[in-house]
């Protein structure tokens, strides 16, 4: 018989995506920065690994994230410079924004693909302008990271990259909201009454 695994609750997503960024800041807090790196770098594999053991899945953040962190983590602790850590989400943000602004030149729904599930459903040309939209909210994040460890402390950067960065984001998201309301395809149209 075939085992029947189910979808987990929201929050574990969220676990999955933010609970190493959790990790690297209380250890940071105790004992450091390169000691955070080595945490970060363990937690982001051990969430994905219960990430696939729970949904038979990867999601493409974290794994992005680890391929980075295992590279650039590893050479901040074998050169024990904080720059390589630090590159990590100008790295990250600049890859998903070259992804976004790629689907949105070819015409892919790249966005839809990745957030769709967690999204009600839009029209395509709202999805279209939504990935532009992404893919700028990216950039100017990679912007920022770069401008900040150029310029600001590793304690400053550490703290726009636990806080400021999940700030930003909210923010970014929560601006899209009226957006997204105005593009919903009503349920009715589906076929599906409520």
């Amino acid at each position: 018989m075939a085992e029947n695994r189910t979808e987990p609750p929201r929050w574990f997503h969220a676990s999955v995506e933010w609970g190493p960024t959790a990790v690297f800041l209380l250890v940071y807090q105790i004992a450091g920065f390169y000691q955070a790196i080595a945490a970060d770098t363990a937690a982001t594999a051990l969430a994905l690994a219960v990430s696939w053991r729970l949904c038979r899945r990867v999601p493409v953040l974290p794994f992005v994230t680890l391929v980075l962190v295992l590279i650039f983590g590893g050479l901040t602790l074998w050169l024990q410079s904080a720059l390589f850590a630090k590159m990590i989400p100008t790295l990250v943000n600049g890859l998903f924004a070259v992804v976004l602004i790629y689907g949105y030149v070819k015409d892919l729904p790249v966005l839809k693909w990745a957030i769709g599930v967690q999204m009600p459903e839009i029209t395509a040309p709202a999805w279209r302008r939504l990935t532009l939209r992404y893919a700028l909210f990216f950039v100017a994040l990679a912007l920022l990271n770069e401008a900040i460890l150029s310029t600001q402390s590793t304690d400053l950067w550490v703290a726009f990259k636990t806080y400021g960065d999940l700030v930003l984001l909210l923010l970014f998201i929560a601006s899209q909201a009226p957006f997204v309301d105005r593009h919903r395809i009503a349920v009715q149209e589906a076929g599906n009454p409520e």
